[in-house]
C-alpha cells in the first residue's frame, strides 16, 4: 500500500470525530482506532463518486477498488500495488457501482441512462435496464442488490442538462429490476431526489438517501416477496445533503454529507462523524479485512481504517 500511496501525494489528516450522545455517541470509539487517520490516496480527478470493492484472492491488499470519475467520463481503478489507473473510458458518465453475487460489476450510467453488467473476466458488458413504460429512464444513478437476487437502483434526473432536458419520466423513482426477466417495476414514488441507496445485514431493510428537499434517509421494511413496506424517516441531514449509504456488519449506517461521513445506529439515533477534507459523495467497506472505509469526495479519493466491517 506505502508504495501507492508515495505516488500519489498522501495526505493523512487524524480525525477529530463528533460523538453523539449517549450509549450510541459511545460506540463511536469501537468504530474508530485511537490511530484511525483520513487518507488521500488519489487526486486530480473531478468529481469521484460510486465506489465498489473488488476482492481478489492473493493479489496485495486484498483486491481493488472501481469508482467514477463522472465529468471525465471514466471508471478508476485503485489498488494498493498500482495505484490509481484508468478501468474503463468512456464510461458513459458511470455513476454508482455495485458488486453482484456472481462477482460481477454493475453500472448507473448518467449518459446512456442505463444499468449495466460487466463481467470482470471477460470484460463483456450487458445492457440491463434502459425503459419504463416504454420511455427512457432519466439518468439511474446507485444500484444495489437484494437477498433474492432483485437490483434496486434510483433514477433522479442529475445527468440530465439542466435536470429536465430530455426528461421522458414524470416522475423520479426507486425501480427494481429482474436481471433474468429484464423487467422493472416502479417501486416508490414519493422521493424528490431518490439517491444512494443500501440493505442492511440481514437483508430485512433498504435505506434510501433523498438528496433533494427533504435531504433525509428513509428506511423500508422489506417484505417475504420483496416489496417494501412501513417507510419511516430514519436520519434527517442539516448539513449539504444524504448521498451515498452503506451499512457496517453491525447494522450502523454511514452517510455521505457535507461535512463528512455521518454514522447513525439502527434505531435512528446519531452515533458521530468523521470530518473530511473534501465534500465526499459516496463510500464503501473494502480491503483485505473489510475494515478500509473507501471514500469519494469531488477530486480525491481518501480512505480512513475502522475496527468494524462493512455489510455484504
Amino acid at each position: 500500500m506505502y508504495r501507492a500511496l508515495t505516488v500519489f501525494s498522501l495526505c493523512c489528516l487524524a480525525i477529530t470525530a463528533v460523538a453523539g450522545e449517549g450509549a450510541a455517541g459511545k460506540a463511536l470509539t469501537k468504530i474508530l482506532a485511537p490511530d484511525s487517520k483520513v487518507e488521500r490516496l488519489a487526486t486530480g480527478m473531478r468529481f469521484t463518486e460510486g465506489p465498489v470493492w473488488i476482492p481478489v484472492q492473493g493479489e496485495e491488499g486484498g483486491g481493488y477498488l472501481i469508482f467514477s470519475d463522472i465529468p471525465a467520463n471514466e471508471l478508476k481503478k485503485w489498488s494498493a500495488k498500482d495505484g490509481l489507473t484508468t478501468f474503463r473510458s468512456p464510461s458513459h458518465k458511470a455513476n454508482g457501482n455495485h458488486l453482484d453475487r456472481q462477482g460481477r460489476l454493475l453500472t448507473c450510467e448518467h449518459g446512456s441512462r442505463r444499468v449495466t453488467r460487466t463481467d470482470l473476466k471477460t470484460g463483456k458488458v450487458t445492457v440491463l435496464a434502459e425503459r419504463f413504460n416504454e420511455k427512457r429512464l432519466n439518468s439511474p444513478n446507485d444500484a444495489v442488490e437484494s437477498e433474492d437476487g432483485m437490483i434496486w437502483f434510483t433514477d433522479p434526473p442529475y445527468g440530465l442538462k439542466k435536470g429536465t432536458e430530455g426528461k421522458e419520466q414524470e416522475k423520479n423513482r426507486v425501480y427494481r429490476l429482474d436481471p433474468k426477466t429484464g423487467r422493472v417495476t416502479a417501486e416508490s414514488e414519493d422521493f424528490d431526489r431518490p439517491n444512494g441507496l443500501c440493505f442492511s445485514p440481514d437483508g430485512k431493510r433498504l435505506y434510501i438517501a433523498d438528496s433533494g428537499a427533504p435531504k433525509q434517509v428513509r428506511a423500508y421494511d422489506v417484505t417475504a416477496d420483496g416489496k417494501l413496506s412501513n417507510g419511516r424517516v430514519h436520519c434527517k441531514i442539516d448539513m449539504g445533503v444524504p448521498d451515498g449509504i452503506r451499512c457496517d456488519e453491525q447494522g450502523r449506517l454511514y452517510v455521505t454529507a457535507g461535512d463528512g461521513v455521518r454514522i447513525y445506529a439502527p434505531d435512528g439515533s446519531f452515533v458521530g462523524l468523521i470530518p473530511v477534507p473534501e465534500r465526499p459523495a459516496n463510500c464503501t467497506f473494502g480491503g483485505a479485512d473489510g475494515k478500509t472505509l473507501f471514500i469519494t469526495a469531488r477530486k480525491s479519493l481518501y480512505a480512513v481504517r475502522l475496527q468494524v466491517k462493512g455489510a455484504r
